[in-house]
């Protein structure tokens, strides 16, 4: 059997104070508020028109938004009392409708039939805000500027409805309209969707577009290649290798699983509310004994970590939040396994197994920390394999932090010392020789030899020890920044670890007493809303802003340090990254036990989201893309 070799190159205090940690941990375990990564260069949906278009089986709907310089070109949909004392002057309804249909907005049959429109609804309204975070700015692909929606936002805003005479066409012919010469009067910018399955992404329609209907709407397309959605597959493979855990990710299309398995619904076309749940259930004890992956040559135990149904979205994938009567023709299922790792594996391969006759192809991206590599899967090449080349990679570490590192030692010449010793006793014994009236010379000579080897060792022969706490004094900035940065990174990574025993052991080397319970049962809580629906979140950076420190009297060695950080997270599934950063400014109590610093309370004074694209996340590189590439 040929196998898939994927090869991943390397590239260069107080109880007051205790619950307001919950925040920091918690808002950045998200997933909710994120919304998927992809996003449309082209600016279409920032045209000055546009068109939503939909293909039921006895008609066409169009969702049509007409800008307001545009109106001349749309003056067949204006109504007549619109237009005052012109209204006399102009074709009835009807007309200006059969007009509009052989010469506007057009759609023509395979056999050849122009279809006929019908106004449902006119009304003047303000254009609707699509998202589009690179709008007005150069897209880095084609080094054109993408284009800004209008600034006048009114719009005439227009539903149609083009019912089909008999049975659904083969093909649909859509045209914009056009000059004798065949040249589009208006930029349209217009989406499409069959039944409930959009068929592409916002694209423009400046010319004549073929669109073949497939029984499947999942797989009607059009001729032109240019026009297709992003997420096109029905099936899709995702494997995350990361310290201390795998993550095999599936997504997949509820109806190919009917396939191999009886998905147990009372009816062909729609899967309905009471029918979620128990559906996920089967879903995922079928694949859990599908696919079989392997960690340097070993079965580990799969954990199905979650499954939710999702949603194809103009963004990309999108969480189904709440339950809904879903059509099986694009309703789509996710699900993810986790293996737990003792540490980053060397050799990870998933040993594909599921195709159908019109399912030949599987998308397979393994994503490790230098970036993601896409591949595909075949029944004769269905093996993806991961291999560790990372040689600059460092594994993520929880390190306690030295007292004496932050507040200086204090260096102590035990040599000199012991030496000073000698001369000392070397003076008491010149005492007593003198009043006994004996030889001085000898103890003489021996003392200033002793203080002489007791200067020449003093810078060489030290010992450092702590600075005791009551000369301890306080910290200048600097120094409170950097333990504040060391004490946040620990217990932000604590949470990398997948064993709960590691977790709890790691927090307890940066936070003490009932202060580490609480965060630890915190945790579990917050990780029991995750596998309800969740992915959780690894914080990647960070940064402290500003720090200053406060001695706590009367309380040993103790700090109250003001700060103000921010911190990066980002989650990855089913090929998307979302990312989130948030500053936090808050004072954190600590003090030194045996040897080490350790938070003991926190009040948290404020909290701000501040990544650009707060709304929508980032953008990732293409699929494929690596660091470097």
């Amino acid at each position: 059997m040929t196998q898939v070799r994927v090869s991943i190159s390397p590239d260069k205090s107080g109880t007051k104070a205790r619950p307001l940690l919950w925040p920091i941990i918690f808002l950045l375990l998200f997933t909710r508020d994120a919304r998927a990564d992809w996003i449309n260069l082209t600016g279409a949906e920032t045209a000055p028109n546009i068109a939503e278009i939909t293909v039921f089986d006895d008609r066409v709907e169009v969702a049509l938004e007409v800008y307001v310089g545009d109106l001349e070109t749309f003056s067949a949909l204006v109504p007549d009392d619109w237009l005052k004392d012109q209204a006399a002057e102009r074709p009835p309804l009807a007309e200006r409708l059969r007009q509009f249909s052989e010469n506007g907005l057009r759609f023509v049959t395979d056999s050849g039939k122009t279809l006929q429109a019908a106004l449902r609804l006119v009304e003047p309204r303000l254009r609707k805000d699509r998202f589009s975070p690179f709008a007005g700015m150069i897209n880095p692909y084609t080094r054109q500027r993408v284009p800004e929606a209008p600034a006048d936002k009114r719009v005439l805003y227009v539903e149609l409805e083009y019912p089909f005479d008999g049975e659904q066409p083969k093909t649909l012919a859509m045209a914009p309209p056009s000059s004798e010469e065949g040249r589009a009067l208006v930029t349209i910018g217009f989406i499409v969707y069959h039944k409930a399955v959009p068929v592409i992404d916002f694209r423009y329609l400046g010319a004549t577009s073929m669109l073949t209907l497939d029984q499947d709407p999942w797989y009607s397309k059009f001729d032109n290649p240019n026009l297709k959605r992003h997420h096109k597959d029905a099936l899709m493979s995702f494997l995350y290798v990361e310290p201390y855990e795998v993550r095999h990710e599936v997504l997949t299309r509820v109806k190919d699983l009917g396939e191999w398995m009886d998905l147990g619904l009372r009816g062909d076309r729609y899967i309905e509310l009471d029918e979620l749940e128990p559906l996920k259930q089967r879903i995922g004890e079928f694949l859990l004994t599908k696919n079989r992956v392997t960690v340097d040559g070993k079965a580990l135990q799969p954990i199905l970590d979650r499954t939710n149904f999702v949603k194809v979205s103009l963004t990309g994938i999108r969480i189904l939040e709440a339950p809904e009567r879903l059509e099986l023709s694009s309703a789509i299922v996710g699900v993810i396994f986790t293996y737990i790792t003792d540490g980053m594996p060397q050799q990870v391969e998933v040993d594909w197994e599921l195709f159908t006759d019109q399912i030949q192809r599987v998308p397979a991206t393994a994503t490790d920390p230098a970036g993601p590599l896409a591949t595909y899967l075949e029944p004769d090449a269905n093996v993806h394999s991961w291999t560790n080349f990372l040689k600059n990679y460092r594994m993520p570490t929880v390190q306690q932090v030295d007292v004496k590192e932050t507040i200086g030692e204090l260096r102590v010449p035990l040599l000199s010392l012991g030496l000073l010793l000698g001369v000392l006793i070397m003076i008491i014994w010149t005492v007593l020789r003198s009043r006994r009236q004996q030889s001085l010379r000898l103890p003489l000579v021996l003392g200033t030899l002793l203080l002489a080897a007791g200067a020449a060792a003093y810078p060489i022969a030290q010992f450092a020890v702590a600075r005791p706490a009551m000369i301890a004094g306080d910290l200048d900035d600097e120094r409170a920044s950097a333990l504040l940065q060391a004490l946040l990174k620990n217990v932000y990574r604590a949470f990398d670890f997948r064993n709960e025993e590691d977790v709890y052991d790691k927090l307890a080397l940066s936070v003490s007493g009932d202060l580490l319970t609480d965060i630890y049962l915190q945790h579990r809580r917050s990780m029991a809303v995750q596998r309800a629906g969740g992915a959780q979140a690894k914080i990647k950076e960070v940064a402290v802003e500003k720090a200053s420190a406060e001695r706590i009297a009367g309380n040993g060695l103790s700090y109250a340090l003001h700060g103000q950080w921010t911190a990066l997270g980002t989650v990855g599934h089913w090929g998307h990254l979302h990312q989130r950063k948030n500053r936090y400014e808050a004072v954190i109590k600590v003090t030194a036990e045996d040897g080490h610093w350790k938070i003991i309370g926190l009040d948290l004074r404020d909290e701000q989201r501040i990544d650009k694209a707060a709304p929508g996340g980032s953008p990732v590189q293409p699929a494929g893309a690596r660091p470097g590439s």
